[in-house]
């Protein structure tokens, strides 16, 4: 028979298991319905909410994802929100050949599009006219980008009051589909002591 003393240890540790922690963590956020352009917006220009096209002739919602038609010059659609200045960033994008697009923060970029062709560097886990998931963890910031796991950037600067998001449609097609943030705390700030 087990002591109350070792009962007692036995419902501590289950209180902290790996999934009841895992619930304290923030889910991930969908930026993107995958129905149509709410919650996104042209620089200065009024939301999207409801629209399945930008009536810019460059962007359309189809089959759950973000379309940039080709034919058009380059556009940045942005979120009508402004995020917290620590999060993770996921992404998942389809460029066609030779396309040059990118993920904005402010007046960073950080290009996205055809790493087999034509990007700023070529990668190894990158799947041509496929999907391919970049993701972007920013931490006071500097940010630490990934596609499909492979590191692009290991320290890209990132303003401190970026506030929203942008997606560009650059050269040639590109889409866009399950983009989602997840907040992260914020540093704590350490004190001496005497």
């Amino acid at each position: 028979m087990k002591s109350p003393l070792w009962c007692a240890l036995l419902l501590f540790l289950a209180g902290s298991t790996p999934a009841s922690r895992a619930a304290a963590t923030p889910a991930f956020e969908e930026l993107f319905n995958g129905h149509d352009l709410s919650g996104w917006h042209h620089q200065d220009g009024p939301a999207l909410d409801g629209k399945t096209d930008a009536a810019d002739g460059r962007w359309t919602v189809r089959d759950g994802a973000i379309q940039a038609n080709a034919e058009k010059e380059r556009v940045l659609l942005w979120t009508t929100r402004s995020f917290p200045k620590n999060f993770v960033l996921r992404i998942e994008f389809r460029a066609a050949v030779r396309t040059d697009s990118g993920i904005f923060f402010k007046n960073v970029q950080l290009q996205c599009g055809d790493f087999a062709t034509y990007a700023y560097k070529q990668l190894k886990a990158f799947k041509p006219q496929d999907w391919n998931v970049i993701e972007v963890t920013v931490q006071d910031g500097s940010a630490r980008c990934t596609c499909n796991g492979e590191l692009m950037e290991a320290a890209l600067k990132i303003p401190a009051d970026f506030g929203q998001l942008a997606i560009e449609a650059g050269r040639n097609a590109i889409e866009y589909r399950k983009i989602s943030l997840r907040p992260l705390p914020e540093a704590k700030e350490v004190t001496g002591t005497k």
